[in-house]
């Protein structure tokens, strides 16, 4: 693996030195290259190269012909996240080379947005143990299925035989990922019961699963039968050796993972905070910070979801008694009443699912053509509604984003969970449909990616209270430009907003006031009139991606914040598209900087 990295080391320094001679070759190893950017995509594309499974998702490297990186896994052993760290660690020093008085204001911005998240990581560092890598959301366990599933294409022989060889490899990153669990497990950082149990049933499940019903052969013949270039005899042959290597590599692979969880389920407990974790208080302040970037305790993110929800609640039920509900029995009661009106819900049958996924896209057509009153950018790339794999459906989240290749190859794509028939009411899909694609992840981070001129690092933001703050606040935008057309549809909205103001309370119960799993699953059921199977599972998901869930609402607040900010000083020259160019433009921020982004662009708009 390190000759192959080396090699693709070799051929981007040889492209350097052809496209621009000795220049290009100073930029590279030179400890201050002479351009800023240059230091800023070197120390990135560095990292990149040392994850063959990251090239694959960036998916760059295709269109230029070079393919060897698809048929490698990642090195997932703990050391080579201690090497990550250190590397990191050095390229946030050598960004003080950079004298702010020799910068322009974009690459100043760049430089700060580099600082913060060097210093964040550097204060994580202490913490890099306190998580639970096999857990049923999305977890190490599932992980190489869905990756090979939705990301390695399959076009030419070589691209069918890098398929195999990942699958060989397997059995080796096992190994790499159970040093680290037995590490953690040292540590005593051990992940509740119910995750081992989830865990354990989900690879149970996928061991017994015959190969050629496994997703590894099931989406290889897919992939195989559009591939013009491998024909039927070609294909056969693949397939069968597809088999051979999911019965003795892949199975025997996650048989060590399941050995192992099996010894480990003994020892959890039922304390489901990250309190209960050596030092937790300390890695949960520190997880706050991370995804809401900003200073606030978790008793100020407690009490602001405490007041949101009481505040979207009261709202709702002025809307619910438009609908002819009675409320006199309070929320829970009304929303029952009316998500139990049978006109919400799908057949609950294959043909069912499938007019789900087609008026999911027929919404996204519909959204897209209503926005040129508030967007001036739209994304090149276009997107796809596609079905969260069955195999992982039963654990995984109501729906998610997968962003689009740089070169094209691949659309975004909207996942949508169809597990549970009841949990797809028609009254929230067009909210879903905004959030998790237009104008919500799909234009913010499509947009990002595709953005000129700026390191790569401003197009791959990892701040998540920008990201999922956007997503919720054009929740919003679509509401004020007459895209959510029914009082149902608003019904929906309100209810994801509600659903975002209950995470904060949940989130800050579990993890700092020491709420149980069963009190948390309480008192969101009485809260938001979701269905019991949801709530089971975001209650799940806080407990093993703390703090995470808090980002959504503290972002779009901060947004909606900043956006009556510049209207109150502009006054007639605000116009709602600059606005939305100034937040999208510059990529994903920690809030406080997109904050100064904002007072920048209203200072330019006051002369």
């Amino acid at each position: 693996m390190i000759k192959k990295i080396l090699k693709w080391f070799g051929i981007v320094v040889l492209v350097l030195l052809v496209s621009v001679g000795s220049f290009a070759a100073h930029e590279w190893y030179a400890d201050k290259p002479f351009m800023f950017r240059a230091y800023m995509d070197r120390a990135l594309v560095k990292i990149a190269f040392d994850s063959p499974e990251t090239l694959t998702s960036l998916g760059f490297l295709e269109s230029m012909g070079i393919k060897g990186h698809n048929a490698h896994l990642d090195d997932a052993h703990p050391d080579q996240t201690d090497e990550l760290f250190a590397e990191l660690k050095a390229f946030g020093e050598g960004l003080h080379q950079y004298d702010d008085d020799d910068l322009d204001a974009n690459e100043r911005l760049t430089k700060d947005i580099a600082l913060y998240l060097t210093g964040m990581l550097e204060d994580a560092e202490a913490f890099r143990f306190h998580n639970y890598p096999a857990n049923q959301m999305s977890g190490i366990q599932s992980a190489f299925p869905s990756f090979m599933d939705a990301q390695h294409q399959v076009n030419t022989m070589e691209d069918a035989e890098n398929y195999l060889s990942r699958m060989s490899e397997l059995p080796r990153k096992h190994d790499e990922y159970l040093i680290g669990l037995r590490l953690r497990e040292s540590k005593d950082i051990i992940p509740p019961r119910f995750v081992i149990e989830r865990v354990l049933e989900e690879m149970r499940n996928f061991v017994a699963t015959p190969a050629q019903e496994n997703i590894l052969y099931t989406s290889l013949a897919e992939k195989l039968e559009e591939a013009e270039e491998i024909d039927d005899a070609q294909a056969a042959d693949v397939l069968q050796r597809v088999e051979a290597s999911i019965n003795d590599n892949v199975y025997p692979a996650y048989d060590s993972f399941i050995n192992y969880f099996g010894e480990l389920e003994a020892k959890a407990g039922d304390d489901h905070g990250f309190w209960h974790l050596p030092d937790g208080d300390e890695a949960y302040r520190l997880s706050l910070r991370f995804f809401t970037t900003t200073s606030y305790t978790a008793d100020e993110i407690h009490e602001i979801g405490l007041a949101e929800v009481d505040r979207i609640q009261a709202e709702m039920l002025e809307l619910l008694k438009l609908e002819g509900v009675d409320v006199s029995g309070g929320f829970t009661a009304a929303m029952e009443i009316y998500s139990e009106r049978p006109e919400f819900y799908y057949e609950d049958s294959d043909e069912g699912r499938q007019q789900i996924l087609d008026d999911y896209q027929v919404m996204l057509d519909e959204l897209d053509a209503g926005l040129d009153d508030a967007f001036n950018i739209r994304p090149k790339a276009g997107m796809e509604v596609v079905r969260v794999p069955e195999f992982r459906e039963k654990t995984a989240p109501g729906a998610y984003y997968q962003q689009p290749a740089l070169d094209g190859t691949r659309p975004g794509r909207f996942f949508a969970n169809l597990y549970d028939i009841k949990a797809t009411p028609k009254y929230g899909m067009r909210t879903l449909a905004v959030h998790e694609g237009i104008p919500g992840h799909h234009f913010q981070i499509a947009i990002a990616m595709e953005l000129e001129g700026v390191p790569l690092i401003r197009r791959f933001g990892l701040f998540t209270a920008y990201v999922e703050g956007w997503a919720l606040y054009a929740e919003r935008v679509a509401y004020e430009l007459g895209l959510m057309p029914t009082n149902a549809d608003n019904v929906g909205r309100l209810m994801a907003e509600l659903f975002r103001g209950v995470r904060l309370v949940v989130d800050t119960g579990i993890h700092h006031k020491r709420w149980t799993r069963e009190e948390a699953i309480e008192y969101m059921l009485a809260n938001t009139g979701m269905a019991e199977s949801d709530v089971v599972s975001e209650v799940e998901r806080y407990i093993v991606l703390p703090g995470q869930a808090t980002a959504y609402k503290v972002g779009m607040m901060k947004i909606l914040e900043l956006r009556e900010k510049a209207m109150n000083e502009l006054g007639d020259q605000f116009d709602l598209r600059d606005f939305h160019d100034v937040v999208l433009k510059n990529g994903a921020v920690p809030l406080d900087l997109l904050e100064r982004i904002v007072d920048d662009y209203i200072a330019s708009k006051l002369g």
